[in-house]
């Protein structure tokens, strides 16, 4: 599933060929992708121009100057294509402007399509009970430390919790740890202070990496522009049970919730 970066590289990706355009026409090749869209969504976004991008958690935002926005997921396998050559059986949702057409691709249809008023982003249901943001401000050892306090449920879980922290997915969940030298499976209440301030700085840094390696390739996820990240070249434990860690120790996986954990024991207490 596409996770934080890939939403914030699609974001980035899309930029350069929406903000300022003008939404010329839209074409919906079906009623619903994991909901149905919009009433009137094609009405509401035609003659509209595009005055910012942006993202929250592991949604995209395309804002108009009507004082809609369009939210964005990308589900399990959704990716937008810049001009392509033609439109495929799962370009669900086309939008073209003057000199660009861009095809929401959706092969499961687990994405999803919202258009919200701008000024009430904040309280729409998916949003209002988001946790900060993880390169955002608002997110410090001291916001971890009033979440954790007390807390007996394994640390990654709560990293988990979008009420904890907004956008983190399983991989970077998995690599952050890795690097901050915390088990996944340690009760979050017991983490100190200097541990969740290694943890905080670990969660941006392997963040913007991701970021600036244009995400990890899953399935069959892809950047706007059809190139493929490569963050999964840096993975340290993520995805290798059973090799060698850096510390000498060997790479471990566990199953909880359906959901893989990579983690060292040696050198993750």
């Amino acid at each position: 599933m596409p996770e934080l970066p890939e939403v914030e590289t699609t974001v980035r990706g899309l930029e350069p060929v929406l903000k300022g355009a003008r939404i010329e026409g839209v074409t919906l090749h079906r009623a619903d992708l994991r909901r149905p869209f919009p009433e009137g969504l094609g009405q509401r976004l035609i003659g509209a121009i595009v005055t910012g991008m942006g993202r929250r958690a592991k949604y995209g935002l395309i804002e108009t100057n009507r004082g809609d926005t369009l939210i964005f997921h990308l589900g399990m396998s959704g990716r937008w294509r810049i001009d392509p050559a033609e439109i495929g059986k799962h370009d669900h949702f086309v939008i073209e402007t003057a000199n660009h057409r861009l095809a929401l691709n959706d092969p499961r249809r687990f994405g999803s399509l919202d258009l919200v008023q701008t000024d009430a982003l904040a309280a729409w249901p998916a949003f209002k009970a988001l946790g900060p943001e993880p390169l955002g401000p608002d997110f410090s050892a001291k916001h971890l430390a009033a979440a954790f306090k007390d807390r007996i449920a394994p640390v990654k879980a709560l990293l988990l919790d979008q009420r904890v922290v907004a956008g983190l997915g399983n991989i970077y969940v998995c690599e952050a740890l890795f690097i901050a030298g915390i088990a996944p499976t340690r009760a979050a209440g017991t983490i100190t202070r200097p541990q969740l301030e290694r943890l905080v700085t670990a969660i941006r840094e392997v963040l913007e990496a991701a970021i600036r390696a244009g995400g990890s390739t899953l399935r069959d996820y892809a950047r706007p522009d059809g190139e493929l990240g490569y963050f999964a070249k840096e993975w340290r434990v993520y995805g290798r049970e059973g090799e060698p860690c850096r510390c000498g120790g060997l790479v471990e996986r566990r199953v909880d919730s359906g959901r893989s954990t990579f983690w060292c024991p040696k050198c993750q207490r």
